[in-house]
């Protein structure tokens, strides 16, 4: 058994213990759905113990020096390192990815975690002048006390990470709540790290719970002044609203449609590699997933018949073997909703070039060829491995089908003008776009995130230190002020 898979209690206050419901999680292998751990999940009271206790932590912790905090933080990468193999297994165990996927996520993770360990050195602050004689502005940037996060399920422990590293590196406490299905990748194993690393107690609190039996008092509670959320439009829209009738601030890291755009001047073995990787990089299950490629005209023919064919030799099965490119999806239900969504497609007339098997949560690629741009599977987001290859004649038309989409989060194009491509990628309506590479990238030094659907906010980078903190003003008035209301000093 991998011993992270002990890590089945709810970790508040410091201490690790039972949840206080009734309920029960089954935390299952999505490829074989042999039992990984179970949980006792936690209940409201549980939720209320963990911000208070991040509440009461985040005093001591913003009273720790700087140096200390980074060095903290440092710990928290060494101790990842030294149980490397641990953390790839439980990946490939308890979300189904490949030893390929769980290398990336791993990799992705320590990055964040350096980036963020250079936060408690930059809560720096500045003096301006003022309209008023004799007053000095100081302006501190400052702890916004403590973080909600809730995290999903594809890419859990870089995209929990993602929000928990940078938060604690500007000084905050955490109230973490990872997806159900992967409560260990998502949560508990972030707990664990940081509980090693030497954080205060109650600092950095996890909650498994049953969302139906919390309701939204995770956002509603009186303590946190930042809830950062990962996962579906439908929900984020639901949180964002919450969040904004209790004068929180929310970041939103939403759903996407991305596309992928062909130039006919393109290397087309770089495009098709390109798009590959951007469709089928975890079965499909990335938020920055190409769900559309546009394709030129004039290499149309030729671009299909060689993405068709290594579409066609990606291996799927036990993402336990070496050779394994596609896993298992996460659970039946995401597996009987893309089949569904497969369907679809066929119904609507789109032409089906490669038709993958669905066996189980298993699926196998599926490529619609000469999609029309307003059929269903050309507007929606398909979590799992199938793509839409869209024809189209001019660069200006590939524009207006890439727009054509209430998500606007990632993009690429393909050219060997980088420059007219990185043109073109100014007129994406989205908030990142790839020149002459894929859709899925992320770098700890770089602002990312979404227009339109995909989100609200920017995480990464001096980004993050800004969403995760706020500032102060203390003015200081160095000579005596005149007021228009002014006591007249009586001789004596």
């Amino acid at each position: 058994m991998n011993p992270l898979a002990k890590l089945n209690q709810q970790y508040i206050g410091g201490v690790w213990r039972d949840g206080k419901s009734a309920k029960v999680l089954s935390d299952k292998n999505p490829y074989n759905g042999n039992q990984i751990a179970e949980f006792k999940l936690a209940n409201r009271a549980d939720l209320d113990d963990a911000y208070r206790a991040a509440a009461s932590a985040q005093k001591i912790w913003a009273e720790v020096n700087p140096f200390e905090k980074r060095t903290v933080l440092e710990r928290a990468i060494t101790w990842i390192e030294q149980n490397e193999k641990d953390i790839a297994d439980i990946i490939v165990e308890e979300l189904g990815g490949t030893h390929l996927k769980a290398a990336i996520e791993i990799f992705l993770v320590k990055t964040f975690i350096k980036e963020a360990s250079t936060y408690p050195l930059r809560m720096t602050g500045e003096i301006l002048p003022s309209t008023v004689d004799g007053k000095e502005n100081r302006l501190y940037r400052v702890p916004a006390g403590v973080v909600g996060v809730i995290s999903p399920f594809n890419f859990p422990f870089n995209l929990s990470m993602r929000s928990v590293a940078p938060a604690l590196g500007c000084g905050n406490g955490v109230v973490l709540k990872p997806h159900d299905d992967t409560p260990i990748t998502g949560g508990t194993l972030i707990a664990k790290i940081f509980e090693e690393a030497g954080i205060p107690k109650g600092l950095l609190n996890v909650i498994v719970a049953d969302i139906g039996e919390l309701g939204d008092s995770f956002i509603e509670h009186p303590v946190p002044r930042i809830i950062s959320f990962t996962g579906s439009e439908q929900v984020g829209r639901h949180i964002g609203a919450v969040a904004g009738r209790s004068l929180k601030k929310a970041i939103l890291e939403l759903g996407g449609n991305s596309a992928l755009v062909v130039l006919d001047d393109a290397d087309l073995n770089t495009a098709v590699n390109a798009a590959v990787f951007s469709r089928f990089a975890h079965q499909g299950q990335v938020c920055m997933c190409s769900n559309r490629i546009l394709v030129q005209r004039g290499v149309y023919g030729k671009f299909l018949d060689r993405f068709v064919d290594r579409v066609s030799k990606l291996r799927v099965g036990d993402p336990r073997e070496g050779g394994t490119e596609l896993g298992p999806l996460i659970n039946e239900r995401q597996a009987e909703t893309f089949r569904k969504q497969i369907q679809r497609g066929i119904d609507e007339g789109a032409k089906v070039v490669l038709k993958g098997k669905i066996e189980g949560t298993l699926a196998a690629p599926t490529v619609f060829a000469d999609v029309k741009p307003s059929m269903w599977i050309a507007q929606n987001e398909m979590f799992g491995p199938a793509v839409c290859v869209i024809p189209f004649d001019t660069p200006e038309e590939a524009i207006e089908i890439a727009n054509d989409s209430p998500y606007g989060l990632s993009g690429a194009i393909h050219t060997r003008d980088v420059e007219r491509g990185a043109e073109l990628a100014k007129q994406f309506d989205s908030g990142m776009v790839h020149v002459n590479d894929g859709t899925i990238n992320d770098d700890p030094l770089i602002a990312f995130g979404g227009e339109k659907a995909s989100g609200v906010g920017r995480l990464n980078g001096k980004w993050a230190l800004e969403e995760f903190t706020t500032l102060k003003w203390i003015s200081v008035q160095h000579k005596a002020r005149h007021y228009p209301f002014e006591l007249v000093a009586k001789a004596s």
